[in-house]
């Protein structure tokens, strides 16, 4: 260092610590009311200090108390717990969710008879298992037996016998149209195919089962009819009545009014209801089905 940068060196140390005097007097009478030794050394030192102890009262206040909240784009710290707990739950639940996707396929994996493709899993409850722990060797038996099945079972077409038919039939519950006296029963051999209900006049007539109306016509013979299709193949006729509730198209309820008893139609001799019951275009006796 030369001669000259030395003597540059302390003439700003000297210039630092140059004393000044602060000095606050009366402008009118010139008293010193207050005075104050100063140099640039002593106001550098003291405003760095000062400007340091504001900084950390300042982080002070922003870190533990409430008013950081003020701050924009600063969240209150409740806000940061839930949405760390939520993010921490939909981390947990999407883990779960793919564990039991992961079992699942490892069951029906088991179930087709086939080899899971994780080796390792877990149970639904949490439980952890070893799939090599599980013996899923499919024996001789077993496999003759699937393909016999498979075999027998691939072209066949399955229909309902007659005893069958009958049995589904006398499983279904059936809605008493119309309480009333059997003033005639059903027979083949006279072609009666129904039952006659004699009741008093203005009672509802009601469908014996769930179906559609089929058909609402008046003719001649039995005056108005209405013919309702239900489920099994199964056919229900109500005919001489006075008044039709129901249209062609329209589905019924069990038990819903769809007729007023009447005498309409040639053949009556009476306010009564023609019952009858078709199935697979057979006719079949009501009574033994509905209890009137």
């Amino acid at each position: 260092m030369s001669i000259e940068q030395l003597g540059k060196k302390k003439k700003i140390i000297r210039s630092l610590r140059n004393k000044f005097r602060l000095v606050v007097m009366n402008d009118d009478t010139f008293e010193v009311k207050f005075s104050m030794i100063l140099s640039p050394l002593n106001v550098y030192t003291w405003g760095g200090i000062i400007v340091l102890v504001v900084v950390f009262i300042t982080s002070i206040l922003i870190a533990f108390t409430p008013i950081r909240e003020i701050i924009p784009g600063y969240a209150d710290v409740q806000t940061k717990q839930m949405a760390a707990y939520s993010l921490m739950r939909a981390d947990s639940l999407k883990e779960k969710a793919r564990l039991e996707l992961q079992y699942a396929e490892n069951i029906r994996a088991i179930l087709q008879g086939k080899n899971p493709d994780k080796l390792d899993s877990i149970t639904p409850s949490g439980e952890p298992i070893s799939i090599q722990e599980i013996e899923n060797i499919p024996s001789k038996q077993d496999s003759l037996l699937r393909q016999r099945i498979e075999s027998e079972d691939q072209y066949n077409l399955h229909f309902k016998s007659e005893d069958e038919a009958a049995s589904s039939i006398s499983k279904m519950f059936f809605f008493t149209p119309l309480k009333g006296i059997i003033s005639s029963t059903f027979s083949l051999t006279e072609q009666h195919y129904g039952v006659d209900i004699i009741a008093p006049e203005n009672e509802a007539i009601k469908s014996t089962l769930d179906g559609t109306v089929i058909l609402a016509t008046w003719t001649s013979e039995t005056g108005h009819i209405i013919q309702i299709q239900h489920e099994n193949n199964l056919l229900s006729i109500y005919k001489h009545n006075s008044v039709l509730f129901k249209k062609v198209g329209e589905r019924v309820r069990a038990g819903e009014a769809i007729a007023i008893i009447g005498e309409s139609g040639e053949l009556t001799t009476g306010p009564h209801l023609h019952l009858e019951l078709w199935h697979n275009g057979t006719p079949i006796d009501p009574q033994e089905y509905i209890i009137f």
